[in-house]
This record gives C-alpha cells, structure tokens and sequence, in this order.
C-alpha cells in the first residue's frame, strides 16, 4: 500500500497521459525516436509520441523530478531530471582502464569516447574493418544506470552497455566482434607495433569473456563481448541484442538509459552541461512500471517476475540482494519463488562441478576490494539457508552435495579471513615491538649521549678549577738556617739579624 500511495502522489505531480491498453512491447530491442532537444532555459522540450510504442512524454520544469511516460497503464519510460543527466554525464565522463594481459598495455580511454569508437565501426564498411550494420540506440544498463536514478549513491562493479543491432545472420556475430576488435587495436598507445598484432591475440589480451546466444527455438540473438581481465577493476560488458526475452533479474536492475541525446549533446554543444542547458535523456524499467521499479530502488525492495525465465534462476543475484540489507516487498510470496529460482539454478548447472565454477566465479566477480571481502561468507551462508529450504527438485544426497560445497566455500573463506587477520595482528605486533625497540635504542643514545656530556663537562670543570687554584696559591719558600763557618781552626757564628719590634715602643724609651 506504501508503493502505490507513492506513486499516485508521485503521478499527480508528474502527470501522466493514458494510452490504449492494447499496447504490448515486443521482445525486440524497441528504438524510441526522440528529438534530440536540449533544455535552454531551465524548462523541458517534449519529444515526440514514439511511433513503437505509441507513447507520449508528459513534461515538467521541475528538476528534481522524473517526467512520466505513460504506456499501455505501466509507465515504462521517463525523462531524467538534471541531477540524474549531471550523474549520468559523470559516469560517462569516467576513465576506464582496460587491463591486458603479458605485455600488452593498459588502455585508458573515457567511457563516451569508447562507446563512439565501437558505434563507428559498426556502422563502417566491411571492406574498411567494420561491421556494416546499422546501430538503432545505445544503452546504459545494470548497476551504473541504476546508479545514475537513485537518490543515493549505488555501487556498481561493472559498465553495461547495449548496442540495438540487427543479427539476420550468422555473419553478423563475427562482424561485431572484429569491429570491437578493431577498436581495442585503435586504441592501442602509439609506438606499438599494430602490424604484428593479430585479432586473436588481441581477443586473448583484453576480452574476459565472449558470448554468442542465436537460440531459433525462444528467439534470443544477442552476443555480449567483456573487455578487462584484471580482478578489482570495473569491466566494460558490451551487449549487442537483436532479440532477448528476458532483460532484467529483479526490478532494481531492471533500468535502461538511452545514450543516443547525450552522444549529439558531446558532439554538437559547445558548452559544457549546465542547469540550464542540458539534454533530454530518457529512461526505461524493462521491468515494465519505471515508478515502481524506482520505488523498490529507493527502497531496497526485492521484487521480479518469473525467475524461472532467468538463467540461474537469479539465485545468485536474489542473495546478494539479501546480504546488501535489501527486503522483499512480499515475503510471503518470495517463498514460492526461491523454489523456481533453486529449480532453475540446478537445470542450468546440474553438477557439482559446473556449480564450483559458478559460485567461485561469482564470488571473484561480485565481492572485491577491501569493503567487499567480508561480505563472501555473510553471502555464502544466505544461499545455504535458501538452498536448504527451497531446493525441492533435487534428491537428498544431490542437496547435501550441493550443500556441502557451499559450506566447503564459506570455511575455507572464513580460514582466509582469519589468517589474514592474524597475519595483520602479527604484522601490527611486529610493527609495534619494532617501535618500542627503536624508542629504547633512541633513548639509550640519549642517556649516553648525556653521560658523555655530562663526563666532558665534569672534566673541563674539574680543570677550570685546578687552573683557578693555581693561580691564586702563592707559594711559601723555607729558607734554611745558615751553618758554622771555620776559618784558621776557629768556628765563628753567623750573624743574625734582628729587627726591631714595634709592638710596645713604651719601653725603648725608658
């Protein structure tokens, strides 16, 4: 009841334009048609109705909120406000560092400057090493657009990016990735020796992962080519879709950016993005309720439809949403749909094997740096609670291998923890005696720095008094008694003088 009160005051102070209910949006990646218009004077130009999905955009001069579009009942799209563009504007802005492998290179390259070199080469000829084909609209996707749409700030581990494309054959995957290739090659530093460079070292220096999915059976064509290979940094994911069913896991990463406005705003604008002047960037809940979904956003509020048509059921996803404090918004419901999720995450990796490489994979992915370590276990033990009380397609002895597994992770991850904090204790004691031994030493040559001080000291003083002495005392000579004289056999007594006394002269005159 909170949700919806929030959105109908949320709508009365957007406004909102009603559309027939038969609207029903395609699995087909959709291009909006927008007027690229920009903002002059601090208020909003509309765009036009999307002919798509007939939409039509309801504006508003107020900045500090979203403008609704309202389609087929569920308002799936609006326009961001300024704050939104000025995060958005600084997520593009950002340098990302593409780490290779060996000897190759660090690349370092802006984010919209990346995204208008491979919009370049797809759309360039084959015969000039591009792809040929034409580009419908560019995304931003995931943790980043969410990021972009929350009034606080969200974490993100990666830079997803979606390029509309058109697979009409097999060719056309090839062609995606020698243009994205090509563009790693151009943006290799100069004095680097490009001739020698051969497309599959290049994939091998600086593509983590590459998918190809061209399912006729569900209609899914899209291939998405991961550029970084270093743990702890932020990947760029590059998607390009044709067709996909299901684009989102849960409502809070279910938000799309369109980026073609702001690539003409960088392009055409000479002035750098302002309060009053700035471009109409639109945004999308894949979801299908975008008031909803930012509701949840704002909230921490888990909420998804039909997980089972998510691979891996969004298992993985649902308990890092769980240890990240966030809550269903039905927790009675949310029950029913742990079961689908640990029913789709066991068809999608059956064995013991395929699940350790997952759950490890995720953990790498998912929880690095020094804020995020301490969360594997936390998150390890929410999947084993979820696996334990939900899982209800497997036979005893396969849950308890499963189990075992995830409780084989959380200890050996809990090992590590302790003795890197043991090691820090003994590196901080280490540290620690290291001081006290150099205060003592320090204060050791103080003392005796002191003693010698001192020592000097005393001596020059024990001299200075000695030379004082010596040259006050005066020294007192002992004349000896003369002796006898002989002469012509008689001894004759020496004379001695005498001196009058004038003590008492009273009695020389008398």
């Amino acid at each position: 009841m909170k949700s919806e009160a929030w959105i109908y005051s949320y709508n009365e102070k957007c406004g909102t334009l009603e559309v027939p209910d038969s609207y029903q949006r395609s699995p087909r990646m959709d291009t909006y048609h927008f007027d690229d218009g920009f903002h002059s004077d601090g208020g909003t130009e509309t765009p036009p109705p999307s002919p798509s999905s007939g939409s039509s955009i309801a504006s508003t001069s107020d900045h500090g909120s979203l403008e609704s579009v309202d389609t087929g009942g569920a308002q799936r799209l609006a326009v961001l406000s300024f704050e939104q563009v000025r995060k958005l504007n600084d997520v593009m802005d950002e340098t990302v560092s593409i780490h290779g492998r060996g000897n190759f290179p660090t690349l370092e390259v802006k984010l919209k400057d990346l995204v208008t070199l491979v919009r370049r080469k797809l759309e360039l000829d084959v015969q000039s090493g591009g792809a040929g084909m034409i580009v419908k609209d560019i995304r931003l996707n995931g943790g980043a657009a969410s990021h972009v749409l929350a009034s606080e700030a969200q974490p993100y581990n990666d830079l997803d990016l979606i390029f509309a494309v058109e697979f009409s054959s097999g060719r056309h995957f090839d062609r995606v990735k020698t243009a994205v290739l090509n563009t790693l090659l151009d943006l290799l530093p100069e004095g680097v020796s490009r001739r020698r460079i051969s497309p599959c070292s290049l994939k091998e220096a600086y593509v983590g992962k590459m998918v190809k999915v061209n399912n006729n059976n569900d209609g899914d064509r899209w291939s998405l080519i991961s550029l970084g290979n270093s743990p702890g940094h932020k990947n760029v994911e590059l998607k390009f879709v044709d067709t996909m069913r299901r684009q989102f896991e849960f409502s809070v990463d279910s938000f799309q950016i369109v980026l073609d406005s702001l690539l003409l705003f960088y392009d055409c604008a000479a002035l750098p993005i302002s309060e009053n002047f700035y471009p109409t960037v639109v945004g999308e809940s894949v979801y299908g309720d975008f008031q909803e979904a930012l509701y949840h956003l704002q909230n921490k509020l888990i909420s998804t439809r039909q997980p089972e048509e998510i691979r891996g059921g969004g298992l993985l996803k649902y308990c890092n949403l769980l240890v990240r404090n966030y809550q269903p918004v039905d927790p009675d419901k949310i029950k029913t749909l742990e079961r689908y999720m640990c029913s789709r995450f066991f068809i999608d990796f059956p064995d013991i094997t395929t699940q350790t490489v997952k759950l490890e994979a995720y953990l790498r992915n998912h929880f690095w740096g020094a804020d995020e370590e301490h969360l594997q276990y936390q998150y390890l033990m929410h999947l084993r609670e979820v696996v334990e009380t939900s899982t209800v397609c497997l036979m005893n002895h396969e849950r308890h291998q499963t189990l075992l597994l995830i409780q084989t992770l959380a200890m050996q991850i809990l090992c590590r923890e302790q003795q890197r904090q043991q090691q820090a204790a003994q590196a901080a004691q280490q540290q620690s005696q290291t001081q006290t031994t150099s205060v003592q030493q320090h204060t050791s040559q103080q003392q005796t720095t002191q003693q010698q001080q001192l020592s000097q000291t005393t001596q020059q003083t024990t001299a200075a008094t000695n030379a004082s002495a010596a040259q006050q005392t005066t020294p007192i000579q002992i004349q000896t008694a003369p002796g006898l004289l002989y002469a012509n056999g008689v001894y004759y007594a020496p004379v001695i003088p005498t001196t009058i006394c004038t003590c008492n002269s009273t009695w020389l005159s008398t």
